[in-house]
């Protein structure tokens, strides 16, 4: 590699590193525990376990929404959730208005066999208030869209490392340390050896990372392009009021149009992922990845009938594959352990990548100094 060259990419490396790393080493202190937010929510959460009987009937949807609203009189059912890790459960979210943000909600969940109230899932948890610093530090969309910007620097930063690794490894033998000269080259070799180790999972997780920051983005895109154009025949109608039809009906409905998958989420009419006339029902498949992937089925709440039904465009099934993969999800308990593993090397990266611009940047204001004639 020329010396221009390879310069270049060291400023590349360098500035991009430097801008984005506090950044990064906040994402990766506070995703590790996220990968275990299920074990950490299922040891803190007040939560009973769902006993199933496969012989008894379930309970009607409608009967079981009647005994959440039960809990929260004051507010209404928006959306309905079945969580595939948790079989036998449905739960209810309620605020007081369809579109009220996040942290107004109260959720109830119940078990689908006796209608027992299994838990109230509660949205001011320790373990939600590091999702939240996670995905936006609290800042919503500006802060997701900064995120984002942070990850495409990351990204730009393992590409320039990369560079200039190969050169460099061409005269040593792969994974050297040199443990016995000075520190700050033991530190520096330390840091090259794990940043190529760990490359592929980090240019996993970094660009899983940018999807997910892009996420309003994506449902803004969704609401007004195929959405709309799925509720385009009731434009110019008065939204609807309640009561609303029945909820097993237009459960029995979504199923009947797409038999080969499960029902994930109800949402009713005037929230983020409706209309104004309409339940979406989004069904999933039953495999691993398409368990992951949501198919909209609109049913009239008022009639009850089905008015369209579609497949989600690319972009938002980039979205849903990307959720999972950048925490783990996939593979059970041995996946998250790895992915552990990968994200502590990756706060030693970053770590490290401070250290040497500490040092380099001591090391060089001092020769500065020593050039510089003293006044006598």
């Amino acid at each position: 590699m020329q010396v221009k060259t390879a310069r270049r990419w060291y400023y590349w490396h360098k500035w991009t590193s430097l801008v984005c790393t506090l950044f990064l080493l906040m994402l990766s202190l506070t995703g590790l525990p996220l990968i275990f937010h299920e074990e950490i929510d299922h040891l803190t959460m007040d939560m009973k376990e769902v006993v199933l009987d496969k012989n008894a009937p379930d309970i009607l949807l409608d009967s079981l929404a009647v005994r959440a609203q039960q809990e929260h009189p004051a507010e209404h059912i928006r959306y309905v959730f079945w969580d595939a890790d948790h079989p036998g459960m449905v739960t209810f979210d309620l605020a007081d208005k369809p579109d009220a943000p996040p942290d107004h909600s109260h959720y109830v969940s119940l078990n689908e066999k006796t209608g027992e109230i299994m838990g109230k899932p509660r949205t001011d948890t320790l373990i939600y208030k590091i999702l939240e610093l996670h995905t936006d530090m609290f800042l919503g969309i500006g802060g997701k869209l900064f995120l984002g910007l942070m990850g495409i620097l990351f990204m730009i930063a393992l590409i320039s490392g990369v560079m200039l690794y190969g050169p460099i490894m061409r005269k040593f033998d792969f994974g050297m340390v040199r443990k016995y000269k000075s520190k700050r080259l033991k530190w520096l070799d330390t840091h090259n050896l794990l940043g190529i180790v760990i490359l592929a999972w980090t240019a996993v997780v970094g660009f899983t990372g940018i999807i997910n920051a892009m996420s309003d983005v994506v449902l803004g895109l969704w609401q007004q392009g195929q959405l709309k154009e799925m509720v385009a025949p009731y434009e110019g109608q008065k939204p609807i009021t309640r009561p609303y039809s029945s909820l097993d009906e237009a459960l029995a409905t979504a199923k009947k149009a797409a038999p080969n998958m499960d029902a994930s989420i109800i949402t009713f009419p005037g929230t983020m992922f409706s209309s104004q006339h309409h339940y979406a029902v989004f069904m999933r498949g039953k495999t691993a990845l398409t368990a992951r992937l949501l198919m909209p089925a609109l049913i009239d709440a008022k009639t009850g009938t089905l008015t369209d039904i579609r497949k989600m465009p690319w972009y938002v099934n980039t979205l849903f594959i990307s959720e999972p993969l950048h925490f783990g999800d996939y593979g059970g308990m041995t996946l998250k352990i790895i992915w552990a593993l990968f994200d502590i090397a990756t706060i030693i990266v970053l770590i490290t990548g401070l250290y040497l611009w500490w040092v380099r940047r001591k090391s060089e204001k001092t020769r500065w100094n020593n050039l510089v004639p003293k006044k006598i």
